[in-house]
């Protein structure tokens, strides 16, 4: 499938985990790709990755921290603006911190919130104009299953995800008749490195999880597994989904 072939893309959080899966899975497709992550060494994965695919040539990195303005203006809107326009925006860069609520500082709190819910908001703000120019731009939301569940120790997470999928359904109605779409995914039990280490706090009550294991296959997911979903809605193939999310977790939390 060239779902992708006359599409420029842009995927945050590309440099590991899902958004380095979801870039190789969209350029697998023809895609361009911006690729951005605050980790230089993560994107040098990324382009190695491409190159042995034979994709390098349809790759750009970028590096910024999303949660910095100044900074999103002018490497996002600085590249965008240079590729001329914008069909698609997958919003994937974000962390995961864990801690006692009642032990969660300002600093931590305002530090995940900055990453993951500011962070979106910023790099959106700066491709609508382009996604809208487009007539059929597509922007694709990470939420988590932690927006909807009880996931104990993370309180400033599960938080960043619900203000996510708020964020998702009120884009979607706004911009619904300029032909712009906003879906969220909302990933649960996938192996990567946010879920291989997330900082649980050593006297951590471990039976507070127990409902937390994908009821099919062996274990966490690979990245892999979200990326074929993005790619659908992303494409023509999604074009009726809209102003929702889609849980991906393996049945976790059915």
């Amino acid at each position: 499938m060239n779902r992708f072939e006359d599409r420029i893309i842009l995927v945050t959080g590309a440099g590991s985990g899902i958004g380095q899966a979801t870039v190789e899975r969209l350029l697998a497709e023809g895609g361009q790709v911006l690729a951005l992550d605050v980790s230089e060494a993560g994107l040098k994965v990324t382009e190695e990755r491409a190159r042995e695919a034979g994709a390098a040539d349809r790759l750009t990195l970028i590096t910024a921290d999303i949660s910095d303005e100044a900074a999103v203006q002018d490497k996002i809107g600085g590249t965008i603006a240079k590729a001329g326009r914008l069909d698609v925006l997958v919003n994937a860069a974000g962390i995961l911190r864990s801690e006692h609520t009642h032990k969660t500082s300002l600093e931590f709190w305002n530090r995940v919130l900055a990453i993951n819910l500011t962070g979106t908001f910023l790099v959106t703000r700066e491709c609508l104009p382009l996604l809208l120019a487009s007539g059929r731009g597509v922007v694709v939301n990470f939420s988590s299953t932690s927006a909807s569940f009880a996931h104990p120790y993370m309180a400033a997470y599960a938080a960043s995800k619900g203000g996510i999928q708020s964020f998702t359904h009120t884009i979607a109605s706004e911009y619904a008749k300029q032909g712009l779409r906003a879906v969220a995914v909302a990933p649960g039990s996938i192996a990567s490195g946010m879920t291989n280490t997330p900082g649980i706090p050593a006297d951590a009550d471990f039976s507070l999880f127990a409902k937390m294991s994908p009821a099919i296959g062996e274990g966490f997911a690979n990245p892999s597994s979200v990326a074929g979903v993005i790619a659908m809605l992303a494409s023509d193939d999604g074009a009726f989904v809209t102003g929702t999310e889609l849980r991906i977790d393996g049945g976790t939390h059915m």
